[in-house]
């Protein structure tokens, strides 16, 4: 599977395991609740390390390990909530995290561009047949009132 990266399409070694599968080598992310859980035993895990978060789920929560995290998505159940807009706003601006954030789920193309001025340099999109396409709106302005954190 590939996904766009830091503006560039990629091959991703990410893999998302399910709350009630077993933990496997290899990069991977977990659910929030997951985490919480056991984050201990996830710590000493072979690979890398990443979380899934739903609009829900408070990333201030996560403040004091986005050290040990290398990949949080965001997985957007909707493409009306914005709320993940936030969440990666305040883990580039708040809490400084440096990682990738990827946005993953129901989000529209058009939201991709706007997406990245909150932080999230990272797009995996439901239909693979839309990465090209996503790529491209990831340019679709060239001038911004706003401030952003890229």
């Amino acid at each position: 599977m590939q996904v766009i990266k830091d503006k560039q399409i990629v091959n991703d070694s990410w893999n998302s395991i399910a709350d009630e599968v077993s933990v496997s080598d290899g990069d991977i992310t977990v659910s929030f609740a997951r985490w919480q859980q056991h984050k201990q035993d996830l710590l000493n895990h072979n690979g890398k390390l990443g979380i899934r978060i739903g609009p829900d789920d408070s990333v201030a929560d996560l403040a004091n390990d986005l050290d040990k995290l290398q990949l949080i998505e965001l997985d957007f159940p909707d493409f009306a909530d914005g709320r993940l807009f936030s969440q990666a706003w305040l883990l580039r601006s708040r809490y400084g995290y440096q990682g990738e954030i990827r946005a993953t789920g129901k989000y529209m193309p058009d939201q991709v561009f706007h997406l990245s001025r909150v932080g999230v340099n990272s797009f995996n999109p439901e239909n693979q047949e839309r990465l090209a396409m996503e790529l491209n709106n990831l340019n679709d302005f060239t001038v911004s009132y706003q401030q952003s954190v890229n």
